[in-house]
């Protein structure tokens, strides 16, 4: 998949106004991922994403930071100037669109990596993982939490 093809799955899902919008929310969501999962993770996960979208999965840290959903969605809703609730939105249409492009194995890896409460930003496919580790599988997801709340502060 070319980069603009992502990135318009991405704006569709997210309601994004433009493809710019949509770049700069998924470079956001992948840098603060890149941060949480281990180095050969991301450069695992980086090498199925489209160039330059890949370049965001590069950990600008040596370790993975063991934060969990909230502090994942605070850093994510920093760097985009949204808040937490667009974040989560925002991150859901990102995640679930690198959950539909990237082999289903490559998911399960990054999902072992997070905790069981992520699931849901990757999809239905994320939703399927998470039943299979609670044993609720079939569970059907919206990777977004529902309603997009405004964007930006105000």
């Amino acid at each position: 998949m070319r980069a603009d093809e992502f990135l318009t799955r991405v704006r569709d899902r997210g309601e994004f106004h433009s493809q710019e919008e949509a770049e700069q929310v998924t470079e956001a969501v992948l840098r603060v991922l890149g941060s949480r999962i281990v180095p050969g993770e991301a450069t695992d996960l980086a090498a199925q994403l489209p160039a330059p979208l890949d370049e965001a999965l590069r950990p600008e840290r040596g370790r993975p930071e063991p934060f969990d959903r909230e502090e994942f969605l605070r850093r994510v809703a920093r760097r985009t100037g949204a808040r937490p609730r667009t974040a989560e939105w925002d991150a859901g249409a990102v995640l679930s669109t690198v959950a539909d492009t990237v082999p289903a194995g490559q998911v399960d890896h990054l999902l072992d990596q997070l905790p069981a409460d992520w699931a849901d930003l990757f999809g239905s496919t994320g939703e399927r993982h998470a039943g299979r580790r609670d044993g609720t599988a079939g569970r059907a997801g919206t990777g977004n939490g529902g309603d997009k709340a405004p964007r930006r502060h105000g």
